[in-house]
């Protein structure tokens, strides 16, 4: 299991520096891009081109410079917290993992795991009996994610192990034994 640290009852699974400063940088050039973009000019080969006018591709620089701008403060934000990423324990799950990191899910709440595929992206989607209550956790932005989350993916919740010391299938191999131990201990 790596460098990652155990307990009896718990798997602690850290961010990973390195997953995060390449998000970040990804992020930034993606923010170059969309400033591009928006600061095409009449007559350039944007204006003609698959977006077709000018206008258009103004929004659609605004867009990307909003939302990549969002992700690299969220990684930078992340490079500096000392705080794990993600922990398995006898309680549930507590995520610490993304921008709209949901704190913790309490086994009870969990109905089960789906994998979510976007564009080659593996997400962990964490089904719940009380979607509604994820969805209204957190300050207006972070609600309006977990809307979309929901939207996107039938949960507001979903893991990815992008920012993770970890793999994709071994963080789907962990949660679900973990389920399968505690989840079903408290009553179900």
């Amino acid at each position: 299991m790596s460098r990652d640290q155990e307990t009896r009852d718990q798997k602690i699974i850290p961010l990973s520096r390195t997953k995060l400063l390449l998000v970040m940088a990804g992020s930034m050039v993606f923010v170059v891009g969309g400033w591009w973009m928006f600061r095409a000019q009449p007559g350039s080969a944007l204006e003609g081109g698959p977006l077709g006018h000018l206008t258009l591709v103004h929004a659609m620089g605004l867009i990307g410079i909003a939302f990549f701008g969002l992700v690299a403060a969220f990684a930078f934000r992340k490079l500096f917290d000392r705080s794990p990423g993600l922990v398995l324990r006898e309680d549930g799950i507590v995520d610490n993992s993304s921008g709209v990191a949901a704190g913790l899910i309490p086994w009870r709440d969990i109905l089960g795991f789906d994998v979510l595929v976007i564009q080659n992206s593996r997400m962990l989607v964490i089904r719940v009996t009380s979607p509604e209550q994820y969805i209204e956790r957190g300050n207006p932005l972070k609600r309006a994610l977990n809307r979309m989350n929901f939207k996107l993916c039938g949960s507001p919740l979903a893991i990815s192990s992008t920012t993770l010391k970890i793999n994709f299938d071994e963080l789907v191999r962990l949660c679900s034994a973990y389920h399968a131990r505690y989840g079903t201990v408290q009553g179900r």
